[in-house]
């Protein structure tokens, strides 16, 4: 008997053994099923994630391309205007100046229409004469024409000028015009050539305009002392130098043959050792010229 209840006995450990085992089998398959379960739903939820924001990133494209895309496009629209504007305003401007250049040939076309007619009114009243009237001899208009001419051309002869030059003032020429040769001077105690003449003066002597003109310049130069320059006609200026005054005359004032202009002197330095006189010369063009040819 009591063989038999420890069999039992131990029989019945194995099942409480095996009992609890197995509950505690099923309780670890339950954590673990249970930890499963959240796992997979945690991945679920961030598989989720991942899908909406890619979601997200491809729809924020498709929406920054749809944008660029309408941006363009926007842009494209607004270049086909401004060329047709362009167009426009090309092809306006064309038409304009297409009015214009008919306006101008209309123009000319009426002017040339009206002088035609013109002309064909003036040569009709010239045929009925000669039809229903004797021809009338024509004058001689060339004699006539010839005369016209030969005496216009009689006129600008008798109008045109020649300049004569006087006497600048009254003495004895003490030294001649020298361009092209050598003369002593006593002064500079050496050979030098004369632009001028000399023409012997006292102090007391007035010098006057050699022909009419305008006074160009009055000053006092170094070598020639005081000097007065007149301009005349046809590129003629006169030179009177050697002077003691001055003062009857200004720069600009038109002065007439024989008007007074200044006294001789002694103010040259160039002819200091000389006698009181004029120093006179005549330029044309810049070219000196013997003033004792030119002189009546």
């Amino acid at each position: 008997m009591k063989r038999g209840k420890r069999f039992f006995e131990k029989d019945n450990l194995f099942i409480y053994v095996g009992t609890a085992i197995f509950f505690v089998l099923a309780i670890a398959l339950g954590i673990i099923m249970f930890m499963l379960s959240r796992t997979t739903s945690k991945l679920g939820k961030e598989s989720g994630q991942v899908v909406q924001e890619s979601q997200t990133g491809e729809n924020a494209e498709s929406v920054s391309t749809e944008i660029g895309k309408s941006v363009q496009e926007q842009e494209k629209k607004e270049e086909i205007k401004n060329e047709e504007n362009i167009s426009n305003q090309t092809a306006s401007n064309n038409t304009s100046n297409t009015n214009l250049t008919n306006d101008a040939n209309n123009s000319e076309k009426n002017k040339n229409t009206t002088s035609s007619v013109k002309t064909t009114n003036a040569e009709k009243p010239s045929n009925s004469i000669k039809n229903g009237v004797n021809q009338v001899d024509e004058p001689d208009t060339k004699s006539e024409n010839n005369n016209s001419n030969a005496n216009v051309q009689n006129n600008v002869v008798e109008t045109k000028k020649e300049i004569t030059f006087v006497k600048p003032t009254e003495g004895d020429i003490i030294c001649e015009y020298a361009k092209d040769n050598l003369i002593y001077s006593e002064t500079l105690k050496e050979w030098i050539t004369n632009t001028a003449i000399d023409i012997k003066a006292d102090k007391t002597s007035v010098i006057k305009a050699s022909a009419d003109g305008i006074v160009k310049s009055i000053v006092n130069d170094p070598r020639y002392g005081l000097t007065v320059i007149i301009e005349h006609d046809e590129g003629y200026e006169t030179v009177y130098a050697n002077l003691l005054t001055a003062e009857f005359v200004v720069v600009g004032e038109e002065v007439a043959q024989g008007q007074t202009i200044g006294t001789a002197g002694n103010t040259a330095s160039f002819e200091s050792s000389m006698e009181c006189h004029l120093h006179f010369e005549l330029i044309k063009d810049g070219e000196y010229l013997d003033p004792a040819i030119y002189l009546k």
